[in-house]
């Protein structure tokens, strides 16, 4: 028996291989900021994005020259407005439409701008001014994409910072910060109206360093750990990547605004830092964005939103060696800028010969508070044969059924559950 569940388990987590294989990882982007002096050309730049899985780029500006790299690439393309644009566009339909003429209809549908994002995390600056005219400069750039007949083509929306949540543990406990109140609600209003997502950008990361525990790391970068329950809904959340986002979803829907959809505009995991600042290393940065990709791709989702996988940007293309601030601050490229991979996470085309499976896992790193241990096997479908003293389950869709891969010390089952 043991061995007839080894080989239907076979059988299905190769299907599901080959479904994900033939599939567009649409919901794969990646953030290409432009604080460096070092950059490789937008030609360049576009090449390389052809040659890997990445589906979508987000700028955080409007670079023509990159935009136009990026045409008949059919890659996605995410674009900006200033944040200092603000107030012109909230006041002048005019200023809106010639913005929108210049950055959007001078390169559309040849390059494809999929997403206009005004500002980024406006509601964090503390400008009360620009805070009370984000709303109106998004309505008037909608606005002036339905003059041009691309309304319903390219979303508008903002990007958000995590700061924005009062309460984000456990997950279904997800809530606003309730001093932003009707200019919160009236952003979620319009995302709602115009079916534009809510991007935000969760950074486990950030969470590890406000609690540099082994425990935590783990949980942080998806591997192995006990998970942490919430009593709520009786889910054990097994990384932080889920919780985060869940409590997001939690907090939209508190509000009322269960049909607005979640883009994750930037996640990322630094190679390198100072001496004194805990987590960055290429392990960790491994371990993290690989984890993520493959995560992703099993295209499990998460306990509140469950069968598809959140729009993710990964933070960032490459890194951008004029920002101010620590060493990390310029260390999250996935790439250098002689295009080769800072590290390996399964990104190019030529490496993905099993899309779903998470690449060799790197030996647990060393925190501050912890020592060096045997490396661990992260629990995914293609180490269910090799490792089956995990106590964990992964839930597959295949062919629209929901199957659960339980795996523990006397072997596997599956269930069908949808």
């Amino acid at each position: 028996m043991a061995a007839l569940r080894v080989t239907i388990a076979f059988f299905f987590l190769t299907l599901l291989l080959g479904v994900n294989k033939a599939k567009s990882q649409s919901f794969i982007g990646v953030n290409y900021g432009q604080v460096a002096d070092n950059l490789p050309s937008p030609a360049a730049t576009a090449k390389l994005l052809q040659s890997t899985s990445i589906q979508k780029v987000r700028l955080y500006g409007s670079d023509p020259a990159i935009i136009k790299a990026l045409a008949n690439t059919g890659i996605g393309i995410v674009i900006g407005t200033a944040t200092g644009d603000i107030p012109a566009l909230a006041s002048d339909q005019n200023f809106a439409k010639n913005w929108v003429n210049t950055n959007v209809v001078a390169y559309y549908p040849s390059s494809k701008i999929i997403l206009i994002t005004v500002g980024n995390e406006v509601l964090m600056s503390g400008d009360t001014n620009l805070i009370t005219q984000l709303l109106p400069a998004m309505q008037k750039v909608k606005n002036a994409l339905d003059a041009a007949s691309l309304g319903d083509k390219i979303k508008v929306s903002t990007v958000h910072s995590m700061a924005l949540l009062k309460q984000s543990q456990p997950p279904s406990s997800g809530s606003f910060d309730t001093s932003f109140g009707d200019v919160l609600k009236g952003l979620l209003a319009f995302n709602n109206a115009t079916g534009s997502p809510f991007a935000i950008n969760p950074y486990p990361y950030f969470a590890y360093r406000s609690d540099p525990r082994p425990e935590t790391l783990a949980f942080c970068l998806f591997q192995p750990n006990s998970g942490r329950f919430d009593a709520n809904t009786k889910i054990k959340y097994m990384n932080m990547f889920d919780a985060q986002a869940d409590a997001v979803r939690s907090a939209l829907n508190a509000m009322g605004f269960e049909n607005v959809e979640i883009v994750v505009a930037e996640t990322g995991w630094p190679y390198k830092g100072d001496n004194d600042e805990v987590g960055p290393s290429v392990e960790n940065a491994k371990a993290y964005n690989g984890n993520l990709i493959a995560h992703l791709r099993s295209m499990v989702g998460t306990p509140l939103m469950p069968g598809k996988s959140v729009d993710t940007y990964l933070f960032a293309l490459y890194d951008e060696d004029l920002k101010p601030g620590p060493t990390s601050e310029r260390s999250f490229g996935l790439f250098k800028s002689d295009l080769t991979m800072t590290y390996d996470i399964g990104l190019s085309k030529n490496s993905q010969s099993t899309p779903v499976v998470t690449p060799a896992m790197p030996k647990t790193p060393v925190s501050p508070s912890s020592q060096p241990k045997k490396a661990v096997a992260w629990c995914v479908p293609r180490l269910v044969l090799l490792t089956l003293n995990c106590r964990q389950a992964w839930i597959m869709l295949v062919d629209k059924a929901l199957i659960v891969v339980q795996y523990n010390l006397e072997g596997l089952v599956l269930n069908q559950i949808q």
